[in-house]
Order: structure tokens, then sequence, then C-alpha cells
């Protein structure tokens, strides 16, 4: 068999590999969002959340988003990123909002059962959750004013908000725009995770790990934790989590080690599935990646000098 031929048929079975796991993961994705969007805009048609204005208002307020918005930031700290896609489509924020939104959900959310991941790898739960939480809202309070939110829903295109419309009408614009959001999902997953596959049936994560030495630096991470770090950034919590769990009964990385590699990849993981989701509803792919990998850094760092403090604490005492 020639290398020609051995070329074409990793470029086959990994592409085959590549479709048949996009359409799993968008089969997967549809189940949440589906679902939960539904459960958003009748409860938005009903007037609810409106009764809750006095409690979510101030809250809400603090991040420069309107109280309605607490919807999709709940559904995505409970569930995932796609249910709090799901909820964020169907009500009508404006970009700004959903960008506030989008940066909050991707850096906190599913934090029972993440929190529980990390907390069997290396990292009390815990802390690994309330330094997510911590870090989204410090983010979103840094950015508002960049990105101009405001906390009022903003008037329909055409006219003033329509009070209640009626329920079938409710209906026929939610399975559209969800019809929509879907189309969009279906072909950015299957591209990404096409592209995943061709890349580990080529055998390039390791030299990409490689080469991302400098990048790690600037992360204030080791280069021996880059392929956990790797893993987690592009295929989630889950997956990086049970690696970390058989590199920590190893015994390579230390206690510091893996605490400040999960507060890294608690901020940053899944970056190469999850933030494309959000591009479909116009918001710009610098806030959705930068301000994130910034905070990271700065999270890094603050835990370095406060490990050193504590070194030469301990040292002295």
């Amino acid at each position: 068999m020639t290398e020609n031929e051995d070329y074409r048929i990793v470029l086959k079975t990994g592409t085959i590999a590549g479709l048949k796991k996009g359409w799993s993961g968008f089969v997967w994705m549809m189940k949440i969002i589906i679902p939960i969007s539904l459960f958003t805009a009748i409860l938005d048609w009903s007037g609810f959340l409106h009764h809750l204005d006095f409690l979510l208002k101030p809250l809400m307020g603090l991040l420069s988003l309107p109280p309605t918005s607490a919807l999709p930031l709940i559904i995505g700290m409970l569930s995932s990123v796609y249910g709090g896609i799901a909820a964020m489509v169907v009500l009508p924020f404006s970009t700004a909002q959903m960008t506030l939104m989008a940066v909050f959900i991707l850096m906190s959310h599913a934090l029972i059962q993440e929190g529980i991941i990390q907390g069997n790898s290396g990292i009390h739960p815990l802390k690994a959750t309330l330094v997510r939480f911590g870090a989204a809202t410090v983010t979103v309070l840094l950015m508002a004013p960049w990105v101009g939110s405001s906390t009022t829903m903003p008037v329909p295109a055409g006219g003033l908000p329509i009070d209640h419309p009626a329920f079938m009408e409710m209906i026929r614009h939610w399975a559209w725009t969800t019809f929509r959001l879907t189309v969009k999902i279906l072909f950015i997953i299957t591209a990404l995770l096409t592209f995943l596959e061709l890349l580990k049936a080529f055998g390039w994560i390791h030299p990409l790990v490689r080469a991302l030495g400098p990048f790690l630096r600037i992360m204030g991470l080791d280069q021996k934790v880059g392929f956990l770090w790797m893993t987690a950034v592009i295929f989630g919590l889950s997956y990086g989590g049970a690696i970390i769990v058989e590199e920590a009964k190893s015994g390579r990385l230390s206690k510091d080690e893996l605490e400040i590699l999960h507060l890294s990849i608690g901020m940053n993981h899944s970056m190469v599935e999850d933030p494309p989701l959000f591009l479909p509803m116009g918001i710009h792919p610098f806030w959705i990646y930068v301000p994130r990998l910034v905070m990271a850094i700065v999270t890094v760092r603050l835990l370095r000098l406060w490990q050193r403090y504590a070194r030469r604490f301990s040292s002295s005492a």
C-alpha cells in the first residue's frame, strides 16, 4: 500500500468518524435545546418572569443586564452552555446583552456536574466552582462599559413591543427562531468535530501541544501540563477531567500544579466547540475568546503569587 493510499484511508476514516460524532453531538444538543427553549418561551409569554422583577432587577442590574437575563444565566449554570443558548435565543435581547450573557455562561456553566469532575481530579469542588463564578462575574462587570449593554429590553423592530402575543403566534416565533439556530449549529458542530477527528487521525495533537509551549508560558502554565490543558480546551472538562485523574494518581504533578491547571481550564475549556455556537447570534469572536483568556492569565498569576507567599510563610513559621 502506497503512502498516498494510506493518507486517503486516514483522511476517509477521520472524516467519517467526525461526521458521525457531529451528527450524534447535534442530536444530543437538540434534546437539550428544543425543550429548554420551548419552556423559556412559554415562561416568558406567561409573564411569570415579570413578577420577579423586584428581585432580579437589582441583581442583574449590577451586571448591566435586564431582569429577564437571569433565566439563561441560571439555566446555563445548572445545566450547560446549550441550555443557556436555548433560553437566550427565544428572548429579545440586544447583541450587547447577549455578549455579556455568552461570556458569563461560557465561564460559569454546568457548575455542579463539572465541579464534581474537577473535585475528583485534583482540586476542591467548591473552590473550583466559586472561582469560576467569581471570575465570570468580574469579567462581565469589566466588559459591560465596553460592549454598551443596558438593563432594559430592546424594542422589537417595527414599533412598540407587543405586551402579550397570542399563544400560537408565540409558538410560531419560537419554532422559526429555534429552527434557524439548529441549522447553523448543525453545520458548525459537524465541521468542528470532523476537524478534531482529523487532527487525532493524523496524530497532530501532540505536535500541536509542543508548538503551544510559548502560549502556555503566557498562560502561566508549565509545559508538562500542556497535553492535559489541550485536552480540556479542545474536548471539555469531562474528557480532560478523566485524563487529569490518571495523571493525579501517577504523582507526576504536584498539588499546586493541579490547582493552577484546574483554575485555568475551569474558565477556558471546550474552546473549540462551545464559543462558535454563539456566533449565529451576532456575537463578535473577540468577546467570547479574549476576555476569558485574560481572566485565566490574571487568575493563574495571582494564584502563583499566593502559593509563593504561602510557602514562604510556612517555611518561616
